[in-house]
């Protein structure tokens, strides 16, 4: 009997509310904790309603964390200490994962027995991938063009246009190094807990980067070198197989990405056994699906398109690198590795996109 996997991709909008704008400074106050609890716990209540609705097919969540480690970054002890990237995102994903088990509470309610559990998860990246040479991935709050050019100035930041406010005014955000994930290291865990009834909090973040090492031979020894000055070391043989060591490395990979990643791994470890998984991928994201000339007066709102179509436009660069451009890219490597459907809309408006009537709709020919 074919199986039913859906994975849901959170934007970082269904766990931090979109912030209320400072009539000074123009800027975005940043939610309190209380706030993010409750707007995770509007989030875990739709998808618990979701759920009870066919609570015999498997079910994971995904997540972002762009606004919540950026804000890190910039800000406290963290900003003191100089805290590199991967261990804000190994934190955010810790902390984020944390609020959103609060669908176990939201089902139970409803009298669904089943418990979402976070699992902590390295994605490994190229570190050769061209993105370290080119930042594209938002993090942190907005700010008006004039503030974010003096910080990029002053704290030596990269930032990037990123869309027009309610005023039609511009917003930019720093940017920092989004490769492509690669591998899911914890792929085992994640699976079986999958596949003993459990709801996986996974990759969240996009999953923490992490690079493998490659070993120096040094006076007879195997020395694998990582961050902060640890290393790994055994003696060299030259019939040795490298070991699998792996460093975190300074990016934010890309959520929307990675979950395409995790859905074709558990395609192809169902396959292997000779089980047929109907997966299904939906990206939230805090527009009501995909646009054509995004906040133009030519604006289109796109309800379905084919794989060929996507690929097309994709390759044609209409979508932006930062925004609409990754999730564009992961319906199409997640259709490509064997996934069913993908679905990229605003969470509120599930029943509505299934429906056709709102959101987008991308699948095969």
């Amino acid at each position: 009997m074919e199986k039913q996997l859906k994975i849901f991709a959170l934007g970082g909008n269904e766990i931090s509310p979109a912030g209320a704008v400072n009539s000074d400074t123009g800027k975005l106050i940043l939610p309190e904790l209380s706030d993010q609890w409750k707007r995770t716990s509007n989030t875990c209540e739709l998808l618990a309603k979701i759920i009870k609705e066919a609570p015999d097919d498997y079910y994971i969540i995904t997540h972002g964390n762009g606004p919540q480690v950026g804000n890190l970054l910039m800000n406290g002890n963290y900003k003191e200490m100089g805290s590199d990237i991967d261990i804000c995102d190994a934190d955010t994903q810790g902390s984020m994962g944390y609020m959103l088990s609060q669908l176990t509470n939201s089902l139970s309610i409803l009298g669904v027995n089943k418990v979402a559990a976070e699992t902590v998860s390295k994605v490994v990246v190229d570190e050769n991938d061209y993105a370290f040479r080119s930042p594209s991935k938002f993090i942190g709050p907005s700010f008006a063009k004039k503030d974010a050019m003096e910080m990029q100035q002053k704290e030596n930041r990269p930032f990037m246009f990123y869309k027009k406010d309610e005023n039609g005014e511009d917003l930019w955000r720093w940017v920092v190094p989004s490769p492509e994930p690669v591998e899911i290291i914890e792929i085992d865990v994640i699976e079986a807990n999958l596949r003993a009834g459990i709801i996986p909090i996974a990759v969240g973040g996009g999953g923490i980067p992490v690079v493998k090492i490659k070993p120096e031979v040094i006076d007879g020894f195997e020395v694998y070198i990582c961050k902060f000055g640890i290393s790994y070391q055994r003696k060299y043989s030259p019939n040795n197989l490298p070991a699998n060591i792996y460093s975190g490395i300074n990016a934010v990979i890309d959520k929307d990405l990675s979950s395409s990643l995790l859905g074709i791994s558990l395609i192809k470890r169902a396959n292997s056994r000779g089980e047929n998984l109907h997966v299904e991928l939906f990206i939230f994201t805090d527009i009501d699906g995909v646009k054509l000339n995004y906040q133009q007066p030519n604006q289109i709102d796109v309800r379905h398109l084919t794989l060929d179509e996507a690929r097309r436009l994709y390759n044609e660069n209409v979508f932006p690198a930062g925004s609409m451009g990754p999730k564009i890219k992961a319906a199409i490597n997640f259709l490509e590795g064997g996934g069913k459907k993908v679905y990229i809309t605003n969470s509120e408006f599930y029943d509505e996109t299934l429906k056709g009537n709102a959101g987008t709709l991308i699948e095969k020919d």
